[in-house]
């Protein structure tokens, strides 16, 4: 029965897929999204085959999920347009990430590798991530960092170098995952 239910399912997706796509070209104007969304109608259909048990016209079932899909992409766009988000093709991503000369895996990894120096920065003990932070990160030198705490230059001296050996082996451990 189930078996049925998929392969008239199948059967009436291959025999409109065309003009479901079509249809939603026209609505979205872009047959990226149209693709995404007839997809998207099919697949829902195939997780609920019993629900479609009672639907006698499978093809006017596609077309209104599909109409429901495009609706809820419209409905998207236009919180995305009040709130000022502009939609950027992917193409014009690529070619702005082309035009800055910047490999997109670079990129990505130098974002993961200041991900985990923050995180491993953070789980250092306090007065050493305090001496990072002052010094590292807002410029203090240890002569002002010594006079404002109180702690000699040479121990904050040391509690830098420790703190480096620490945040190092976290990311060699972290290259290594």
């Amino acid at each position: 029965m189930k078996k049925d239910r998929d392969s008239n399912l199948e059967r009436a997706y291959r025999k409109n897929r065309q003009g479901l796509l079509s249809w939603a070209a026209r609505a979205t104007r872009s047959l990226a999204d149209a693709e995404d969304l007839v997809q998207d109608a099919f697949t829902r259909a195939l997780a609920d085959t019993e629900g479609l048990a009672s639907v006698e016209d499978l093809t006017a079932w596609l077309f209104t999920s599909l109409r429901n899909r495009v609706r809820d992409l419209w409905r998207r766009r236009e919180v995305r347009r009040r709130v000022g988000e502009t939609d950027v093709s992917d193409a014009v991503v690529a070619e702005i990430v082309a035009a800055t000369g910047l490999d997109p895996a670079e990129v990505v990894a130098e974002t993961e590798l200041m991900d985990a120096l923050y995180e491993a920065i953070e789980a250092l003990p306090d007065e050493q991530r305090a001496v990072i932070e002052a010094q590292v990160l807002d410029g203090v030198t240890f002569k002002e960092l010594s006079e404002s705490s109180g702690i000699s230059a040479d121990t904050l001296a040391a509690r830098k170098r420790y703190a480096i050996k620490r945040l190092a082996a976290a990311l060699r451990e972290w290259a290594v995952e």
